[in-house]
């Protein structure tokens, strides 16, 4: 504790940083940052952009940045990623920003990425499924994984998912998001021996169009598969981390 002092009393480390290391979290005026989540559970606690102010995601994101060198964004609106990225310019200007639709991901200069011996393979039935599966791609490239990522394969023509096989087959884990029906992830399944991950997408017509149809279709699957929330691509990128970093350790 007195090294942390002793830092903090020289500059070189700031309080914010001195209490993640102590807590595990900080505490500020916009809530609680887990910064100690990722040591923890092998996921970073990503902010959840929805309902909150640009001036609650720009102190979160802050703080992200000074504990753990990086913040990971869901949900983030047009309005609200110009503000943000406004922010950054003028505070870390030489800051790396990856936004993939309504995720973003911002690294300091200082930040050293990590990096996995493991491939996550990312499909999707439609271009619709795109900003679901982008959430799932961010996660699993800030975990340091490969992603071999393939777009537009439903079922509706199934040779297109078919021409894909090889594809699925060399990858460590796949994540398929997929509206409608949801029937690619059971499709996929039922002909690799890859752990896959369904994604169930808010996407369709009518009765169930809300992505309840393809939830229902997951999990009733008769192929073995995991299906998580609808429209949840950071659960199943995190899920397909946590896979991906257990065949990083086995393999070295």
């Amino acid at each position: 504790m007195r090294e942390l002092l002793e830092a903090v009393a020289d500059g070189s480390l700031s309080p914010a940083a001195a209490e993640a290391e102590l807590r595990g979290y900080v505490i500020g005026e916009a809530g609680r940052f887990d910064a100690a989540r990722d040591r923890r559970r092998g996921v970073p606690e990503a902010i959840f952009a929805t309902g909150k102010t640009t001036t609650q995601i720009v102190a979160l994101a802050e703080t992200a940045l000074e504990t753990t060198g990086r913040a990971l964004l869901t949900r983030v609106s047009d309005e609200q990623f110009e503000r943000l990225e406004a922010h950054l310019d003028e505070t870390v200007p030489a800051a790396t920003i990856d936004r993939r639709s309504g995720a973003v991901r911002v690294t300091t200069p200082a930040y050293d990425p990590p990096s996995l011996d493991a491939t996550v393979g990312i499909a999707t039935g439609g271009t619709v499924d795109g900003p679901v599966a982008d959430e799932a791609e961010l996660v699993c490239l800030d975990a340091g994984a490969t992603v071999d990522r393939v777009d537009d394969i439903g079922v509706a023509a199934l040779t297109r998912t078919l021409d894909q096989l090889d594809r699925f087959r060399e990858a460590d884990v796949l994540v398929i998001a997929a509206g409608r029906e949801g029937a690619l992830p059971t499709v996929v399944a039922g002909l690799v021996d890859t752990p896959v991950i369904g994604v169930p997408v808010s996407s369709g017509y009518g009765h169930a169009g809300d992505g309840e149809a393809a939830l229902a279709g997951m999990l009733q699957s008769c192929t073995v598969l995991s299906v998580v929330n609808i429209d949840a691509g950071f659960v199943a990128g995190a899920q397909a981390t946590l896979i991906a970093r257990a065949i990083d350790a086995a393999r070295d």
